[in-house]
C-alpha cells in the first residue's frame, strides 16, 4: 500500500488549511500514515493529475480523490476493518450535515479574522495569488479587511453556541470517543491556531478551550507537530 496525501503549505513549514486538516485526522483515525507533500498556492500545476487544483489530494496506489469529504468516504469504505469515522451511514449523513454548517457557518464567522492573517504567513509569490483571488472574493483589500477586525471579532462568539451546548454533553462532538465530525470541526481552529497569533476562543470557553486541548493531544500530538501560534496552544 502507498498513500500520498498533497496538502497547503505556507512558508517555513506552516499548514494553514482547515480541510487538509481534516484529512490528517482522517487518515490518523484509520491508522494510515502517508508520505505527505506540501504544495503552495501557485503549484497547482503538481496535483494536475486528479484534474483540478485543490487540495487535499490522495493517492491511494493507482487511485486518486479530492475533497476532504470525499476521502473520507473513499477511507471509510475501502479500509472498513480501521475504525469507522461515522458509526454507520446514519453518522455518515449527520456528519454531511455538520459538514454543511461548519462550511457556511462556523468557518466563514473566523473568515474575516483569519483571510488577511494568512496573508502574512506567504511567502512573495503565493501571496500575489492570494491577495488578488481573495481580495475579489470579499470584494475588498486586505488593509479594509484588517480596520473590520473588531467588528468581526464580535461576530465569532455566536457561532460558537451550538458547539458549547454540545461539548457541555460530552468530551467530544461525536461522544466519547472523537469520530469525523470532531476533526471537521477541529480543522477550523487548527486553521486559525496556524494563521492568527490572537487565540479565538475566549478564555471563558473553557469546555470548547479543553476540547482544542484534546484535540491537539490525539495520535501522538499531531497538530501540535507543526508551527503554529502558541497562545492557541
Amino acid at each position: 500500500m502507498s498513500l500520498t496525501l498533497y496538502e497547503r503549505q505556507a512558508k517555513d513549514g506552516w499548514r494553514p488549511s482547515p480541510f487538509c486538516w481534516r484529512t490528517r485526522f482522517t487518515l490518523a483515525h484509520k491508522g494510515l500514515t502517508p508520505d505527505v507533500v506540501a504544495i503552495g498556492f501557485t503549484e497547482a500545476e503538481r496535483i494536475a493529475f486528479s484534474g483540478q487544483g485543490k487540495v487535499p489530494v490522495l493517492v491511494d496506489g493507482e487511485r486518486v480523490v479530492w475533497d476532504s469529504w470525499s476521502i473520507a468516504g473513499y477511507l471509510e469504505d475501502t479500509y472498513p476493518d480501521q475504525s469507522s469515522l461515522f458509526g454507520g451511514n446514519g453518522g455518515r449523513e449527520l456528519a454531511r450535515m455538520l459538514g454543511h454548517w461548519v462550511d457556511a457557518t462556523l468557518q466563514p464567522a473566523l473568515a474575516g479574522v483569519l483571510a488577511p492573517a494568512l496573508y502574512d504567513i506567504l511567502d512573495a509569490e503565493d501571496q500575489v495569488y492570494y491577495r488578488r483571488t481573495r481580495e475579489a472574493r470579499w470584494g475588498m483589500t486586505f488593509e479594509e479587511m484588517r480596520g473590520k477586525r473588531d467588528s468581526y471579532l464580535a461576530a465569532i462568539s455566536p457561532a460558537y453556541e451550538p458547539l458549547r451546548l454540545r461539548l457541555a454533553e460530552a468530551p467530544y462532538i461525536c461522544g466519547e470517543k472523537p469520530a469525523y465530525g470532531d476533526y471537521l470541526v477541529f480543522g477550523v481552529f487548527q486553521w486559525a491556531r496556524c494563521t492568527d497569533p490572537q487565540d479565538l476562543i475566549p478564555a471563558k470557553d473553557a469546555e470548547l478551550r479543553a476540547w482544542r486541548s484534546r484535540m491537539l493531544d490525539l495520535f501522538g500530538g499531531l497538530a501540535r507537530s507543526v508551527p503554529a501560534f502558541e497562545s492557541a496552544a
